[in-house]
């Protein structure tokens, strides 16, 4: 039994390294930048913050995952290894492009296909709460930061305030936007990690006879195993997505940092620790950066970009990838009797 009942956590391990790979962009990307935070640093205060933020504010997301889309039965060693197995290797196609990638998509849809198989999909928490939210978020993230940028942001730098010297090198604006980098890495602690610990979290109560009244507590240990892991992939991946997001989208400067983070954070917070809704701080915080650029340079001309439309064409493919995978593995387990309930 116990060979079996590592395996999830071993993918679940291999899963958090890439999903650490992938948010470091929207963590890190707006200090690195503005050119105010080294590489080298990044790795570990990202996972610092990612840890807390999952053990302080993760146990919404980490039950929708694990028991608001797939019925909690299901959750057995062999659903939820196919389930992280497909969102890894989503994510991994994803790293090696360099493109920052929803983790939070693709885990929802890699969860939804053993759903439709099962023909045991919670519709209205998928339909009415998690794909609604997906786009309400992303178009007000942008939103916002455009609205900020042209009728704050413009005027007060057409006045040569965001170019003087003095304020950029104020270690007071260095400081704050390095603690918004940490808040960012925070809420994605509060979301991204039950993408990996909700399940195994679900499928240990399940095959151990765990009541659900100790839920808590195992999701607790399973954070403690996952969470360390995102620092892990943020050394190995994050190179390349910084250089993505940070350099290539568009030049920003001290101030803008600060608002794409705290926008970005604020928003995916928001739909961690009051609805418990997986959501993508990567597209929150791309859109952030797009907004800025829009309120900058225009629509025609950051759209124009490469980053970006290649951008929105991975967020388009890997989920349903994700899906595809996980439904395919589902159909081959079942027909091998591997599946049990």
């Amino acid at each position: 039994m116990l060979i079996p009942f590592l395996i999830p956590f071993v993918i679940a391990l291999f899963l958090a390294i890439n999903m650490g790979g992938s948010g470091t962009a929207p963590a890190f990307s707006a200090a690195y930048g503005a050119n105010i935070i080294k590489k080298a640093a990044v790795p570990g205060l990202f996972g610092i913050m990612v840890f807390l933020g999952a053990i302080i504010g993760g146990k919404e997301t980490a039950k929708t995952v694990g028991k608001g889309l797939l019925d909690e039965q299901f959750m057995t060693f062999s659903v939820v290894s196919i389930i992280l197995a497909s969102v890894a290797l989503t994510l991994l196609i994803a790293n090696l492009f360099g493109i920052p990638q929803s983790t939070s998509q693709a885990t929802v849809l890699a969860v939804v296909a053993p759903a439709v198989y099962f023909h045991s999909v919670n519709t209205h928490k998928l339909f009415m709460e998690i794909i609604p939210t997906w786009f309400f978020m992303t178009i007000i993230a942008f939103l916002l930061s455009f609205l900020i940028g042209k009728y704050i942001y413009k005027p007060i730098r057409k006045k040569g305030y965001t170019i003087s010297k003095r304020l950029n090198d104020n270690y007071l604006l260095k400081g704050l936007i390095v603690l918004m980098s940490m808040y960012v890495a925070f809420s994605i602690g509060t979301n991204n990690v039950a993408n990996a610990a909700g399940p195994v979290a679900v499928m240990s109560c399940n095959e151990l006879d765990v009541s659900s009244n100790h839920f808590l507590h195992v999701l607790i240990l399973a954070t403690l195993i996952v969470a360390p892991s995102f620092g892990i992939g943020s050394s190995i991946f994050g190179k390349k997505i910084l250089q993505n997001t940070g350099k290539e989208i568009v030049l920003f400067g001290r101030i803008e940092a600060v608002i794409i983070a705290f926008i970005s954070a604020t928003l995916l917070l928001l739909a961690s620790v009051l609805k418990g809704i997986p959501t993508s701080l990567v597209q929150l915080n791309v859109a952030s950066i797009i907004g800025i650029g829009v309120a900058k340079l225009g629509f025609k001309n950051i759209f124009r970009k490469t980053e970006v439309n290649r951008f929105f064409i991975m967020w388009v493919i890997a989920p349903l990838i994700a899906f595809m995978i996980s439904f395919l593995f589902v159909w081959l387990a079942d027909y091998m009797d591997l599946i049990y309930i």
